[in-house]
């Protein structure tokens, strides 16, 4: 099972335990001597702690290792970890632990031998080991690790942009008969014959010129019709979109988890921050 480092699994870890920082506590014993202090934590897929990651100071000893998340009480307000039974032997016969190292089963292995208790007949199997097989090691479960969660329910509000539809705006072209009325004039010729004034008159055949091929010339006239068609810009279009804006309420029923704290006898119970966790 893959082990990651606190940060890169949970880059706000420490808003999950109300503040508080693993990474900032020393490492005491059980009679008050500072061995060291905690540099990292590590837990597996589903989130659990499994090991912390401790700088030893023991005397000129200095090196890191992996300390069992089960052999450890943190005291958050002490800033303290404090671990049972680990002595300047077992520190010395546990494999160092590198910062870009990838933890293995066979590694993890080295270390439980080393904090194993010699009545545990345990025998490892690589393909079917379960850290529930050692609770001593692993287990969360006392007075000193115990974690309680209150989830509550929000209402999440988001929006999406969807397409409603489109409108396609073009043109075509419509055919009609137009009639148009043109005034037009045509010249023509009227000739009249009308009797002569002094029609009873005798002329002298004297003073008569008769003469042959005398023409009169009139020129004759008419208007007709020129029809052309010519284009006009008719109407312009303009074409754009505006957003009208509305606000959509949404309401739900949501629940949230309180805290119910029972106690007996004359125990004193301190409750510090409404978010505060003080374990793991």
């Amino acid at each position: 099972m893959p082990l990651h480092k606190l940060e890169e699994f949970d880059p706000n870890y420490r808003e999950t335990f109300g503040g508080e920082d693993v990474k900032a506590l020393d490492l005491y014993t059980e009679g008050e001597v500072k061995v060291g202090s905690v540099a990292d934590a590590l837990v597996d897929q589903d989130g659990r702690f499994r090991y912390l990651v401790i700088n030893t100071s023991w005397d000129s000893l200095g090196k890191k290792i992996l300390l069992p998340i089960g052999l450890s009480r943190i005291d958050y307000t002490a800033k303290r970890v404090y671990v049972d039974g680990l002595s300047k032997q077992q520190v010395e016969l546990l494999p160092e632990y590198q910062e870009n190292m990838v933890v293995e089963d066979d590694y993890e292995e080295q270390v439980r031998s080393v904090f194993r208790s010699p009545t545990n007949n345990l025998i490892y199997d690589r393909e079917t080991y379960n850290y529930q097989e050692e609770p001593n090691l692993y287990g969360l479960n006392d007075q000193y690790h115990q974690t309680f969660r209150l989830y509550e329910e929000r209402l999440i509000a988001n929006k999406q942009r969807i397409k409603r539809g489109e409108v396609a705006v073009g043109k075509h072209i419509e055919t009609e008969t137009v009639h148009v009325a043109v005034p037009v004039q045509k010249e023509r010729v009227v000739i009249e014959r009308v009797s002569p004034t002094g029609a009873e008159t005798v002329v002298d055949p004297s003073n008569l010129q008769f003469q042959e091929g005398e023409v009169a010339r009139i020129e004759v006239y008419e208007e007709t019709p020129e029809i052309r068609k010519e284009a006009f810009v008719r109407e312009e279009i303009r074409v754009k979109k505006v957003i009208d804006r509305d606000t959509v309420e949404a309401q739900d029923t949501v629940r949230r988890e309180e805290l119910d704290i029972d106690t007996a006898g004359e125990l004193h119970v301190n409750e510090t921050g409404a978010n505060k966790q003080d374990a793991v």
